[in-house]
């Protein structure tokens, strides 16, 4: 059974949003909310400074305090991969999701249900890639299967030097950035 991740490159991300519009035109995000953005830190002080600027979204944790929260099982755990979804027709809107993730990864939709990132699992069971993925022109964001050691995205992990955000969380995310 494959478990999905996806891996970052923060010296490739320029910050362009392709990937954010792609998600929004892909999975017709409501004005005013996206499933993903474009996040910027920097450190250190004039002269020394560096910036790091990197595409988030929700992690599709291994230990999705989303899921274990929901009241109406509407948050659960795709069997292809892992991925963490939500059932829009039997979620209450009640938030308890939102809370619970450390990633502000997820949304009330207009229309009364949590909404987040799917890896595009529609395009990802047809073997496509996510939309974000697929239109980044700096080819900063990977996506597969984290246990074939043969996947790019393994062999990134496995060569780079890599972090996860939140870990201390304990929520095993599956977002992983390198630089």
């Amino acid at each position: 059974m494959a478990r999905f991740g996806m891996v970052i490159d923060t010296k490739k991300c320029v910050g362009c949003m392709d990937c954010v519009v792609a998600c929004k035109t892909e999975n017709n995000v409501p004005e005013g909310f996206c499933r993903d953005w474009i996040a910027t830190d920097s450190k250190g002080t004039f002269p020394n400074i560096q910036m790091q600027i990197r595409t988030e979204r929700c992690n599709h944790c291994d230990s999705p305090p989303c899921v274990s929260c929901c009241p109406c099982g509407a948050s659960h755990v795709h069997d292809l991969g892992g991925v963490v979804l939500v059932h829009h027709d039997k979620c209450s809107g009640c938030k308890a999701c939102i809370a619970a993730c450390p990633y502000d990864a997820r949304f009330i939709n207009p229309d009364g249900y949590a909404d987040k990132c799917t890896f595009c699992i529609h395009r990802v069971e047809e073997g496509l890639n996510p939309a974000c993925v697929s239109v980044c022109p700096t080819r900063c964001m990977y996506f597969g299967d984290l246990d074939d050691p043969n996947s790019e995205v393994s062999r990134l992990l496995n060569s780079r030097k890599n972090k996860a955000l939140v870990p201390e969380a304990g929520t095993k995310p599956q977002i992983f950035y390198i630089d």
